[in-house]
């Protein structure tokens, strides 16, 4: 578990993984220089990774899926082929109705599909089902707000390149890869992080901020789909949820210090007018959970997109 002025400046950086060392120092009431070095202690510890997350609009991977997969055998091995695929970005052991959890991010239906039929594919693989999100109304480590149309030339696709893979990449070293000055190499960094394209985030080891339980639900609704939605995204331990097509309505995830702080955020959720849990899941390992994707080195089509969730 880490100390209250470590777990503040955990926080602040998943609020805004570029924070200042100077505005964070103003927020836990120490001086600059002790700050910078617990910040580097919790970098170089991994309790926390500060990263990019692209706009899935930017990249043209807004087809969304949530696949929960029955297992004959290893689940773990299962989980071990499934977290590979680069279209994963996350998968789960669980304990409930299903062995495996995954979500999966791909261009379109025709590729998610692709995707699902070749875990159906994988050795050990008795059933995988799908819920297609359509709407993230909420998700603590990407962008869900609506993207307006924007332009990216090919030095905008480089920054967000170093941007996923160090969130904290100092302007000096940006402006040295991309050729400009550290003036300019900031101005263009604020306007992606502005616009939504991209989110600078801290990700951070729930264990040492004493989320030590992570678990799924996935509800149906009676009612306003959207209104249950963004009801059940504002219950303390919720950081995902997302509405679409399947079996469920909606699906979420939530975390908690103990399982009866668990129970006790999906009480809450089903106390939510409308909304009734079909089916809960306990994450008991975490294989993999990733935001980067692949971006191309030269924009795209005039590098002009536009969309949103």
């Amino acid at each position: 578990m880490l100390d209250a002025v470590d777990a503040v400046l955990v926080r602040e950086l998943q609020r805004d993984g570029r924070a200042t060392f100077q505005a964070l120092a103003d927020r836990v009431g120490l001086s600059r220089t002790a700050v910078r070095a617990r910040v580097q202690h919790l970098l170089e510890s991994q309790v926390v990774r500060v990263v990019g997350i692209v706009h899935a609009a930017v990249v043209g991977a807004e087809a969304i899926g949530h696949v929960s997969v029955t297992v004959d055998g290893s689940a773990r091995e299962v989980a071990a082929v499934i977290a590979a695929r680069p279209a994963v970005s996350f998968a789960a052991l669980t304990a409930g109705p299903h062995d495996v959890v995954a979500q999966i991010r791909t261009r379109d239906d025709a590729a998610l599909a692709a995707e699902v039929d070749y875990i159906r594919s994988v050795p050990g693989v008795r059933a995988a089902e799908v819920f297609r999100s359509v709407t993230t109304v909420r998700d603590t480590h990407s962008v869900v707000r609506e993207l307006g149309e924007i332009s990216l030339d090919d030095i905008d696709w480089r920054l967000l390149q170093e941007l996923q893979r160090d969130g904290r990449a100092p302007y000096t070293r940006l402006a040295n890869i991309i050729g400009l000055s550290q003036a300019a190499t900031r101005a263009r960094v604020v306007r992606l992080m502005r616009s939504g394209v991209i989110q600078v985030t801290g990700l951070a080891d729930p264990h040492a901020l004493g989320a030590r339980e992570l678990g799924g639900f996935g509800l149906v609704v009676t009612g306003g789909l959207r209104r249950v939605a963004e009801a059940v995204a504002e219950q303390d331990g919720v950081r995902y949820v997302a509405t679409g097509f399947g079996r469920y309505d909606i699906v979420g995830q939530a975390e908690a210090a103990s399982r009866a702080e668990l129970v006790s955020v999906l009480d809450a959720i089903r106390a939510v007018p409308g909304a009734t849990v079909r089916e809960s899941w306990h994450h008991l390992d975490v294989v993999k959970e990733s935001y980067a994707v692949e971006l191309p080195d030269k924009p795209l089509n005039g590098a002009v997109r536009s969309g949103g969730h």
